[in-house]
């Protein structure tokens, strides 16, 4: 739902808490808070790959990954579902409220509320401020679309649906399980 063109942060602060406060190309748009399974599935979703690549427990780590950060790229303050910085990127995490970096990679969860949002405002908003990969998961077709940044447009790599286990750009060193993300 866009509320503003011209918006600023302190309109972005005036946006009620129980709704997820952007803006893109100088419009505020306030999304309604995610519903159970939307959040579940992010939640399954990042669990997998902060262990795996985050915390190396299971794999070759290199990565910081946090769910819903706020961030400050130009003009444009988003907030992805997942997000990802390479270690050699951003050696450290900062100590502030939001990114000014643009992540390595971004992931969209879809529902029916942000789904326009997330395709035809955020997507562009990502590869204009360098993003190089992202996922958009469909928690209910169970569907993972895997995009990479190739000349400031976004490609379509691949698709995976259903149970399989995945080895995707840019986490292809160790397989994704997505059959423990749509429980």
């Amino acid at each position: 739902m866009s509320i503003k063109r011209g918006a600023t942060y302190d309109d972005l602060l005036k946006v009620p808490d129980d709704k997820v406060a952007e803006i893109v190309d100088g419009e505020l748009y306030a999304s309604p808070r995610p519903r159970i399974r939307h959040s579940r599935v992010g939640s399954l979703l990042g669990a997998e790959i902060i262990d795996i690549f985050d915390r190396g427990l299971r794999g070759p780590g290199g990565w910081w990954i946090l769910d819903e950060p706020e961030l400050h790229l130009g003009d444009d303050i988003l907030v992805p579902d997942i997000a990802g910085w390479r270690r050699e990127s951003l050696p450290s995490l900062p100590d502030t409220p939001a990114f000014t970096l643009a992540p390595d990679w971004v992931c969209e969860i879809l529902s029916p509320s942000t789904e326009s949002l997330d395709r035809h405002h955020k997507l562009p908003a990502y590869a204009r401020h360098g993003v190089s990969f992202l996922w958009l998961v469909d928690a209910s077709g169970k569907r993972l679309d895997v995009f990479r940044r190739d000349n400031g447009a976004w490609h379509h790599v691949e698709s995976h649906r259903g149970d399989e286990q995945v080895y995707a750009e840019p986490f292809e060193a160790a397989a994704i399980d997505l059959a423990a993300i749509w429980a």
